[in-house]
């Protein structure tokens, strides 16, 4: 069986080494949120299956489930390659809708709440030679007390509300990394000084080289000692190339912590907020932005293909639109991906709708997930806003 959305999810940090996890998992309800109890994490095979990364709600999934769904749970299992043995494995999960408890062998290895952001397990240490993880995920966009965006309160859709998204619906994926390895960076382009200034954490002490490309020719290098886990420095370009709207020029990036090395991009934008105007490398862009909710008729929150993710951009484009403000949903990594390759501007939104901003404990909820979303996507040099609330006038 082709695998569903195998291409490489983290296209601004990409490694050499991963295993794509996406495919036939098993999967289960659980209405009563009594899985524990009753020992789903220890059974050999679950009630049924669904095709990951989609959401059971959704076709693509095989299920097409529309009823609440208060909790549920995934099941495969998975071997590692020999070669990854001598270093450490991580377990990536794109976006999981909304709080999730992951195992690995029946081992709780960790757990994430917000259902739009990426996190990620080191599970060197609880691997065999086989392996299963299971996956048990809560989900309730009733309570007020989650983040959910357009999603439905009701059994139907209705007025602006669509069907809801529960689970897995972004990509699962395995990477190895050596024992030193990079762990995050930030990318600030510098445009009047022709600077990319670089902010990077790291798990191990040494030396961080950077060198930047521009189409195929080096035209910046610079390195960094790391003793503390974290370290900044800059780059000083050669040559300057401006990322501006429709003509998206890029940098290409290669960071180098031993046996580690990630491959990324940067673009060289400028943005400048006057009294009336927002400029783009010094000057005034007019934003004719669509509105762009981000739901599929077949995947739901889940694009069918990449193919999908790009056609979206080309169809705004083709209709005299410049960009989009992503609305009530963080997208999908790939979606920026293009938006950066493509020139496409884009404003950023949380999904806060369904969570009730009048309730102390709103902030404390909202505040760690909109983090999580900003720092995911600082590098993108198509954002170029963000709106963590929105239409919140009645609250």
């Amino acid at each position: 069986m082709k695998i569903p959305r195998n291409e490489y999810p983290r296209p601004q940090m990409v490694r050499d080494r991963w295993l794509n996890l996406n495919g036939k998992w098993q999967f289960e309800f659980d209405f009563g949120k009594s899985g524990k109890e009753r020992g789903v994490l220890q059974k050999d095979k679950l009630e049924t299956e669904i095709l990951v990364p989609f959401c059971p709600e959704s076709e693509l999934s095989g299920m097409g489930y529309k009823d609440f769904i208060n909790a549920s749970w995934y099941k495969r299992d998975f071997e590692i390659p020999s070669e990854w043995k001598s270093g450490r494995t991580i377990l990536n999960f794109e976006a999981v809708d909304y709080f999730c408890e992951v195992y690995i062998n029946n081992t709780l290895v960790g757990s994430h709440k917000g259902g739009y952001t990426p996190f990620s397990f080191d599970i060197t240490d609880y691997l065999r030679d086989k392996n299963t993880i299971t996956v048990y995920v809560e989900d309730d966009t009733r309570t007020g007390l989650q983040p959910c965006g357009k999603q439905s309160k009701t059994y139907h859709s209705k007025v602006c509300d669509y069907t809801r998204v529960t689970g897995i619906w972004q990509t699962v994926w395995l990477e190895y990394v050596p024992n030193s390895y990079i762990k995050s960076f930030k990318l600030t382009p510098d445009v009047d000084n022709s600077r990319i200034h670089i902010s990077l954490a790291a798990l191990g002490k040494g030396t961080i080289t950077a060198t930047a490309m521009f189409d195929g020719k080096e035209v910046g290098k610079a390195s960094a000692t790391i003793s503390g886990n974290e370290t900044s420095f800059y780059i000083d370009l050669s040559e300057l190339h401006l990322w501006q709207p429709l003509d998206a020029k890029l940098y290409d990036l290669r960071l180098e912590f031993g046996m580690d090395k990630v491959d990324t991009y940067f673009g060289m934008r400028k943005l400048t907020l006057t009294d009336k105007l927002m400029l783009i490398n010094d000057k005034p862009i007019f934003q004719r932005l669509v509105l762009d909710q981000g739901y599929y008729p077949d995947g739901i929150y889940t694009a069918p293909s990449d193919e999908a993710l790009k056609k979206d951009i080309e169809l705004s484009l083709a209709l005299g639109f410049n960009g989009a403000r992503l609305h009530q949903k963080v997208f999908e990594k790939r979606f920026l991906y293009h938006a950066d390759k493509m020139g496409y501007i884009v404003w950023g939104e949380y999904g806060n709708w369904g969570l009730n901003h009048t309730k102390p404990e709103a902030l404390e909820i909202f505040m760690p997930e909109w983090i999580e979303a900003v720092e995911r996507d600082y590098n993108s040099p198509a954002l170029i806003g963000w709106c963590p609330f929105n239409e919140t006038w009645d609250l």
